[in-house]
């Protein structure tokens, strides 16, 4: 495991997570075949989720993972009010969108990398892969959708193109109600990507392992093209 450190490219004021320290795992940047870009939950660190990376057990990514100042990415439910969690959910999204450029400049482009996140992660990856439609190695969204309460307008620009997206969380989840899973779902299809949406009975605010699976699939189709 290792650190680096990322900034912001946009020549704005520095938002909470710029600076913050990323680590990575897996290949050398210089050799690796494809890339994981993979954002913590609410609480927890980039640490955390970082070892998701021995389940995956793919040798050609490199896995880089975000730290978030304090371990939130913004301070609020994500059902909330945009503005209330700003500035956090732009700062969050402004650290993906640098760890992208830093990709791209290895040769690593976005079709090549899958963004990956759980719970807070996971809304804050689907929210940026949305607002940021493209072609992308693989979206995962683990007990997590799309940001902002009912009714906020899912006019999105661009499309994902086919992009394989990944969408998993409990049915009864405390924090994940059900119907934004499948409002997650219908929004990223109509965008273009090709989504998987499964709601497990009865599971925790977790992840199991058919997640990890099929994570695993999606990985494989990435580099064994």
């Amino acid at each position: 495991m290792a650190r680096a450190s990322t900034r912001g490219s946009t020549g704005k004021l520095p938002g909470p997570h710029q600076n913050q320290p990323v680590l990575s795992a897996g290949a050398p940047l210089e050799q690796a075949g494809a890339a994981m870009i993979m954002v913590h939950g609410r609480g927890a660190s980039a640490e955390d989720i970082l070892s998701l990376a021995d389940e995956f057990s793919r040798p050609e990514f490199i896995f880089l993972a975000p730290q978030a100042a304090g371990n939130i990415w913004y301070p609020n439910t994500f059902l909330a009010p945009l503005a209330s969690n700003e500035p956090g959910i732009s700062s969050g999204m402004a650290v993906i969108a640098d760890l992208l450029e830093r990709l791209a400049a290895a040769e690593l482009p976005p079709e090549r990398t899958i963004l990956l996140g759980f719970s807070q992660g996971a809304c804050l990856s689907l929210e940026f892969a949305a607002r940021h439609a493209r072609r992308y190695g693989g979206v995962v969204g683990l007990s997590g959708g799309l940001i902002g309460p009912d009714g906020t307008p899912r006019d999105y620009a661009g499309s994902l193109g086919g992009t394989p997206l990944f969408l998993g969380c409990s049915d009864v989840d405390f924090h994940i109600p059900k119907a934004r899973v499948n409002l997650s779902a219908k929004v990223l299809r109509r965008l273009g990507a090709d989504v998987t949406e499964r709601l497990y009975p009865a599971m925790g605010h977790t992840i199991n392992r058919d997640e990890i699976e099929f994570v695993q699939r999606m990985m494989a189709a990435l580099v064994e093209k």
